[in-house]
């Protein structure tokens, strides 16, 4: 299975359906079913940014595991009308990412959460095998 490491609260806020596009520096030909993995760093307490949105949250953080699925559905290179489209339209999404010209957005559909799977990191989109 191929999974995608995200950092707290990050990952738990596209498990709850909040953040629905990852923004990164790089694009992705892949498309299909990708499984979401949060990252064991925890949230110091000095990153206001971070334990703000965290506090959008319901439930716990899920700090080291494999916990939910989506599909990576699209990868469109961030432009100026599209980062205004996304503030306008969905204001939590548009503060989860960095929107800066010349990023991607990895459109996520489809998300679920799964039964845990404990699992180590990695960057980029990594495969995952029981």
């Amino acid at each position: 299975m191929k999974v995608l490491t995200l950092r707290e609260p990050w990952a738990s806020l596209v498990g709850e359906r909040i953040k629905t596009i990852e923004t990164r520096s790089w694009p992705t030909n892949y498309r299909g079913e990708l499984y979401i993995h949060a990252g064991t760093y925890k949230i110091p307490q000095k990153d206001v940014r971070a334990n703000e949105l965290a506090s959008w949250l319901s439930g716990a953080l899920n700090y080291g595991y494999i916990f939910a699925k989506c599909n990576l559905v699209d990868c469109i290179r961030i432009d100026k009308d599209f980062a205004e489209q996304i503030k306008k339209s969905d204001m939590r999404n548009f503060l989860c990412g960095d929107y800066a010209t010349g990023r991607y957005a990895w459109i996520l559909a489809d998300i679920e959460y799964i039964s845990v799977i404990p699992a180590k990191g990695h960057l980029g989109i990594w495969n995952f095998e029981y």
